[in-house]
């Protein structure tokens, strides 16, 4: 299981929970402190790097123990001439987890173009007089998923807007903070999303209007003493979360527990489990059930706070009634996101896993009358470039859903397609440097001379993108490892050790 990054949200993309509580357990105790580097010192021939030994240093890397009783499926080329340097398994169907992401963004770019930016508007229904707004105050989106979310530049801008609207002199506003978020059409979750996962962060519903990555962040603190109350903060307010924490402070060798509950189609969140006495505070995050919603009464919050009434609530469009009448409303404010190429940065280097729902559904809306389903608008673009129905079967876009399938193939060609586009490659993390692959291959060889995308789930882990050889030249790879039994931290060293043997390549 992926460690959790300063939010709380898993690094990569995460599976099912078999078992709810010793999988949180072994979160929270794995993540206890930084996620230790990964430097795997694989056993190398002393009598060559070259490519010429490279077949048989791999199947034996790719045979370690941690991959027993599993499927490991490998394609390595040379980029500039595309001569395939190792295959195993090349053509297989396979579980990518957030490998799938690497197929979105690449799709996306073809559709949507670098330059893409998401709109969203603040309309009002009704006259501003006298520094009265009087009507509705309505914002209608079209997917964006950055607001006060990982990018930093997005982080005031509700502020912004509520300072826009004291510019233009209002002062109040007699209706109410309506959230319009059809953009983007149900359904909110990708098919084949684990109902366990619905109630984290990393698996949060996907919307029109967007806010705070529709999360809200915990901070867990335990008491000083056995028996004191655990306090637990909850940001951003508006969420329509209720709280329910029946977690206990226990001993200071307490081994810490936090499980987390929510049903699907409830709002009530149940958190229980044990820290230990005087321990650190715990960071946790939860999807919020209706983003419309959070996001206009974040809005309306901004508003108070910039010292404009608002005399009535902020809610979804879909539970406003009477509904505004938005075929007479004006324009207040008209926003646009950073484009596709910024998004494309935090959706692959901390595998963003909003962003890439976000970016399947908007694919969906583009290039074609009537709106086609975004797996169905990918598997178009796929076969354009040449690949054929046999080589994908696609269900999401951020690589959550079990129903996804890629081969290795598939995977080494798309980075093909994709190694001289610039915003492509400077999204992949890059090894020991940032992103997922931050802590991994640091001290090697592969250190900043790889960058890949990472993929992790149960029983799946993949790493897939470029590597720069000690001499110079550029391969281009994709490891796919599927029901193995090993620990994912030997997995994860395991492919490493592979890649690391790309890197030292010298000679033929």
């Amino acid at each position: 299981m992926p460690c959790p990054d300063r939010r709380g949200v898993p690094s990569h993309t995460r599976g099912p929970a078999a078992a709810a509580g010793l999988l949180i357990l072994a979160l929270v105790t794995a993540c206890a402190h930084r996620a230790p580097t990964i430097t795997p010192s694989p056993a190398r021939p002393s009598h060559a790097t070259g490519l010429r030994t490279l077949p048989a240093d791999l199947d034996r890397l790719l045979a370690a123990p941690a991959f027993a009783h599993g499927i490991v499926a490998a394609v390595v080329e040379e980029a500039a001439s595309g001569r395939v340097l190792y295959a195993r398994h090349a053509d297989t169907l396979l579980l990518p987890a957030s490998n799938m992401k690497i197929v979105t963004l690449a799709a996306a770019s073809a559709t949507l173009g670098w330059t893409f930016t998401y709109e969203t508007k603040l309309l009002t229904t009704g006259p501003v007089e006298d520094g009265t707004l009087n009507g509705d105050l309505v914002i209608v989106g079209s997917g964006d998923p950055t607001l006060d979310g990982r990018d930093p530049s997005t982080r005031s801008v509700l502020a912004d807007w509520a300072d826009a609207l004291w510019q233009q002199g209002i002062r109040r506003i007699t209706g109410r903070v309506i959230g319009d978020g059809r953009a983007l059409a149900p359904p909110p979750f990708g098919p084949g999303w684990a109902w366990d996962d619905l109630v984290f962060g990393f698996a949060a519903p996907v919307s029109g209007l967007q806010y705070h990555d529709n999360l809200i962040d915990l901070r867990i603190q335990p008491g000083a003493a056995p028996g004191d109350p655990v306090t637990v903060t909850v940001t951003p307010d508006g969420s329509g979360l209720t709280v329910d924490n029946v977690i206990t402070t226990g001993t200071a060798d307490a081994s810490p527990l936090v499980l987390m509950h929510r049903q699907p189609g409830t709002n009530d969140l149940r958190l229980s489990g044990t820290l230990p006495a005087g321990g650190p505070a715990v960071a946790r995050t939860a999807a919020v059930p209706d983003p419309p919603a959070l996001f206009a009464r974040s809005l309306r919050a901004a508003l108070v706070a910039r010292g404009i009434a608002v005399d009535q609530e902020g809610l979804d469009l879909a539970d406003a009634a009477p509904p505004p009448a938005l075929t007479e409303a004006s324009t207040l404010i008209d926003y646009r996101s950073p484009p596709l190429s910024s998004l494309a940065a935090v959706m692959m280097k901390v595998s963003e896993n909003l962003y890439a729902e976000t970016l399947l559904r908007t694919i969906g809306l583009v290039g074609g009358q009537p709106p086609e389903p975004g797996p169905q608008r990918i598997g178009e673009v796929l076969t354009g470039w040449g690949f054929t129905p046999d080589d994908f079967v696609i269900a999401d876009g951020s690589g959550l859903s079990r129903y996804n399938l890629l081969t290795a193939s598939l995977l080494a060609g798309v980075l093909q397609r994709m190694r001289q586009d610039p915003a492509f490659v400077a999204s992949l993390p890059v090894a020991g440097v940032d992103g997922t692959l931050a802590h991994r291959m640091d001290g090697t060889p592969a250190r900043a001379r790889v960058l890949a995308k990472t993929g992790s789930m149960t029983h799946v882990r993949a790493l897939s993108g470029y590597v720069t050889t000690e001499d110079g030249r550029q391969l281009v790879f994709s490891i796919l490892a599927n029901n193995y039994d090993g620990s994912p931290a030997a997995v994860d060293a395991a492919i490493d050790a592979a890649v690391i043997r790309l890197a030292a390549v010298n000679g033929r």
